[in-house]
C-alpha cells in the first residue's frame, strides 16, 4: 500500500487514460497553470539575484578604486627605491621559475636599461590593463617607454597591442628573432623571447607571462629578486656592510668583520683591532 500522498503541482504528470487516451483537460490545463506559475516564480527571484549582483559589482568597482588611490603612494614610493638599484626588474624577471628562460642572452644587453616597470589597470576594469617598461637611453631603441595593452573579454575576442619599437640602425633585434629562436630550439630551452612575446598578439587569451609580470613581478617583486646568490642582491649586502664598517670608522670604536666566520668584534678604538689582524 502506497503512503505518498498526492503528487505536487511541481512533479505532477499527465496520467495516462487505459483506454489509450491521455488524462482530462481539466488536469492537463492545471498543470499548465502550475508550471507557468513557477516559472514566473523562478524568474522572479532571478530578476532579484540580478539586481542585486548589479549593485555588488558597482560597490566592488568602487572599493577598488578606493584601494587603487591608497595603494598610488607605496606604488610611488617602492619605484623611487627600486630605481636606486641597477638593473632590478631584470634580475627579478630572470629569477622568476615561469619567466626565467625568457630573456635571451642577445637581449640582456638591451634589458640592462629598464629602469622601471609599471602596472596600470584602467579605472573600474580588471581586464583592462597595461604594462609598461620603462628605459633609461640606451643604443638600442629611441622609444623612452615599451607598452603592451590589454583587453580581455569572457565570451567575446580578447585583444592586445604592443609600441612600436623604432630601433636604432644596426641595432634590430626583431631581425635577429629568428636567428636566437632556431638557437633555442637547438639548446633545449623556450621557443620564445622577450622581445618575441612583446610583439607577439595572436592569443592574448593564453599569455602566461603577462599573468606572471601582472599578478606576482609587480604585486610583490622582492619574492624572486631576493633569492640568495642571484642577481644584485648579494652585491648590495656587501656594500650595505663596508658602509657601515666606514660609518663604524668615523666613530669612536671600530666593528671588524670577519668574512670567513662572519662573526663581529667591537673595538675600544684603541688600536686593538690592527694587532689583532697583524696576527690573523
Amino acid at each position: 500500500m502506497s503512503t505518498s500522498g498526492p503528487s505536487s503541482p511541481r512533479i505532477r504528470r499527465v496520467e495516462e487514460d487505459p483506454n489509450g487516451g491521455s488524462g482530462s483537460d481539466d488536469d492537463d490545463q492545471e498543470d499548465s497553470q502550475a508550471y507557468l506559475n513557477t516559472i514566473s516564480e523562478i524568474n522572479e527571484c532571478q530578476k532579484g539575484l540580478d539586481e542585486l549582483e548589479e549593485m555588488a559589482s558597482n560597490e566592488k568597482k568602487l572599493v577598488k578604486k578606493t584601494y587603487n588611490q591608497l595603494r598610488k603612494p607605496y606604488y610611488d614610493k617602492r619605484a623611487m627605491e627600486i630605481e636606486k638599484i641597477p638593473m632590478f626588474w631584470l634580475n627579478a624577471i630572470v629569477t622568476h621559475p615561469m619567466t626565467s628562460g625568457l630573456i635571451d642572452v642577445m637581449e640582456k644587453d638591451c634589458l640592462h636599461f629598464l629602469k622601471k616597470l609599471e602596472v596600470e589597470h584602467f579605472e573600474n576594469s580588471d581586464e583592462d590593463f597595461r604594462i609598461k617598461f620603462i628605459f633609461d637611453e640606451n643604443p638600442f631603441f629611441e622609444n623612452a617607454e615599451l607598452i603592451k595593452e590589454y583587453h580581455l573579454r569572457l565570451n567575446v575576442e580578447s585583444k592586445s597591442t604592443s609600441t612600436t619599437i623604432k630601433w636604432k640602425e644596426n641595432m634590430d633585434l626583431s631581425k635577429k628573432q629568428q636567428q636566437i629562436l632556431e638557437a633555442r630550439r637547438k639548446r633545449g630551452q623556450i621557443d620564445m623571447t622577450f622581445f618575441s612575446w612583446f610583439s607577439d598578439n595572436a592569443e592574448p587569451d593564453a599569455d602566461y607571462v603577462v599573468e606572471v609580470i601582472k599578478d606576482e613581478l609587480w604585486t610583490n617583486p622582492l619574492l624572486n629578486y631576493r633569492n640568495p646568490g642571484i642577481g644584485d642582491y648579494g652585491a648590495l649586502e656587501e656594500e650595505e656592510a663596508k658602509r657601515m664598517t666606514e660609518e663604524d670608522d668615523d666613530g669612536a670604536g671600530e666593528k671588524v668583520i670577519d668574512k670567513g666566520t662572519g662573526d663581529e668584534e667591537e673595538g675600544d678604538g684603541t688600536g686593538d683591532e690592527e694587532e689583532h689582524d697583524e696576527e690573523a
